[in-house]
Order: structure tokens, then C-alpha cells, then sequence
């Protein structure tokens, strides 16, 4: 699969530290890597189809003081999608008020009818990018209902929706930044964890040096900003448990056999 990490922080601080630990487990994900620096006054989104371990590019980031307020990375091991730079996360995509959102994606969606139309309508080949795309319509959806921009609590809501409609049978470990929230999910056991203190809260798919880490509470949507947790959704229920043959047709289907 891949591992992805987040940070909603108070300031910016630096993350140096954090992203070598999380970098450094590039061997088991070497299908590429990314990294998202999310601050209101600039944005930055770096991606490579490379081991991160072997970037030379992000060997240079990483030795220069890396500072946000608010980051994603991944690093990616190719289920769906060949290795290329299209299918690195993170991916990113604009609603029509202009507000961009950012996904990255640890998981594997083998059952959505809702997502399928997206496969005709995305640069890439990943199930990630078409969650992303849905998540844009239905926020453009929202815009038309409401004649206005959802609010942050109406965003919280309608994204809860989308992830107890789209949570059965799948494995949706997700990070997703709307330019003000950062949202996390999982519901696949003991594979996303935070990590609180004063200058805010970290998420990763393994637990990172500094201790502290908890499980991130499961099959629930959770809305963070500026380091706080400030939403809860549902407690859908729908746990993900890992079935190798499941991704047999997902192969064949690839391949086209």
C-alpha cells in the first residue's frame, strides 16, 4: 500500500525531523513519494516517481529547514495505477468558489459505483484521484444548493456523508486539506496514529520517534484547524479487513484480461 503522514499545527514548525523518520520507510513504498507545504500566503507540492530515499531533489529539501503550518507527505507503493508522475500523490483540485483541496490516500477502493465515471475524467489512474473528484463535485454541488460556499461545518458535513456512502467494503485511510481544515479517517485497524502536543496535532501511518502516539479513533471522520480537533462525524462502522483475493479482479481489470 503507502504511508502518509499530516500535520495541522498552531504556527509553522519545523518538520524536519518528522519527515526523514517518515521518508526513511521509502524501501517498502518506492513507487514515489510527495510532500504538500499548505500555508495561506503559499502553497508548495513536490512530487517525484522515485524511491524518496534516493531523491536527490528531496535529499536538498530535507537539509534546509522545512517550516509549515500545515503538510502532507506520502510515499507510494503501486496498486491501481502505473508508476508514474500522474498517480503520485498528492493530488489536488479546485472547486468553482477557487478554494483548492488536497487528498493522499493509503487504501484501495474495490467497490464505488459513485466514483466510476471519474475514471474517463482524470489525468491519472488511482482510485485516490477519483475520491478527490467526487469530493469536488459534491462540494460544487453544494455551491449551486447553497448560492454561496459551504461553511467549514457544512463542508465537515456533506464530507462525512461522502466517506460513510463510500467506506463500505473499502479501505479509505485518508488526509484531505480544504485550504482552512484538515480532515482524517481511517477504517483499517492500527494503521493511522496521532501524535498531540503544544504545537499541534501529527498523523502518521506508523508511529514516529517522539512518543506519544495513539490510534486515531476509527471508522469516524475527524476535522482539525490550526492544530485543535474541532469536528467528529459519524461512527459508520464499516471496518475494512484486508482480503488478498479482492484484489485479484482489480488486477485483471487493470490489465484488461
Amino acid at each position: 500500500m503507502c504511508e502518509i503522514y499530516g500535520f495541522s499545527g498552531n504556527r509553522k514548525m519545523k518538520l524536519n525531523k518528522d519527515l526523514r523518520e517518515f521518508y526513511s520507510h521509502s524501501a517498502d513504498h518506492p513507487n514515489g513519494w510527495g510532500l504538500a507545504l499548505l500555508d495561506e500566503e503559499k502553497t508548495e507540492i513536490f512530487k517525484e516517481v522515485c524511491r524518496a530515499d534516493r531523491s536527490g531533489f528531496l535529499k536538498e529539501k530535507l537539509g534546509a529547514p522545512i517550516k509549515s503550518k500545515t503538510a502532507l507527505a506520502h510515499i507510494r507503493l503501486a496498486t491501481i495505477g502505473n508508476v508514474e508522475q500522474d498517480n503520485c500523490h498528492p493530488f489536488t483540485a479546485a472547486d468553482n468558489s477557487g478554494r483548492t483541496w488536497t487528498l493522499i490516500h493509503n487504501g484501495t477502493v474495490f467497490e464505488c459505483d459513485r466514483l466510476n465515471k471519474y475514471i474517463f475524467l482524470q489525468k491519472g489512474e488511482t482510485d485516490s484521484e477519483r475520491i478527490l473528484l467526487y469530493i469536488i463535485d459534491r462540494m460544487n454541488e453544494a455551491i449551486r444548493l447553497f448560492r454561496r460556499f459551504p461553511t467549514e461545518a457544512e463542508r465537515f458535513e456533506i464530507l462525512d456523508e461522502i466517506i460513510r456512502g463510500s467506506s463500505p467494503k473499502n479501505k479509505l485511510n485518508l488526509l484531505i486539506y480544504d485550504g482552512a481544515v484538515l480532515y482524517a479517517h481511517t477504517n483499517f485497524r492500527d494503521s493511522l496514529y496521532f501524535r498531540r502536543n503544544k504545537s499541534g496535532l501529527t498523523f502518521s501511518t506508523r508511529p514516529l520517534a517522539e512518543g506519544g502516539w495513539n490510534s486515531v479513533p476509527f471508522t469516524t471522520l475527524l476535522g482539525c484547524k490550526n492544530g485543535e480537533l474541532l469536528y467528529t462525524g459519524t461512527n459508520h462502522g464499516n471496518e475494512y479487513f484486508f482480503d488478498p483475493s479482492a484484489y485479484k479482479p482489480l488486477y485483471m481489470a487493470y490489465s484488461g484480461l
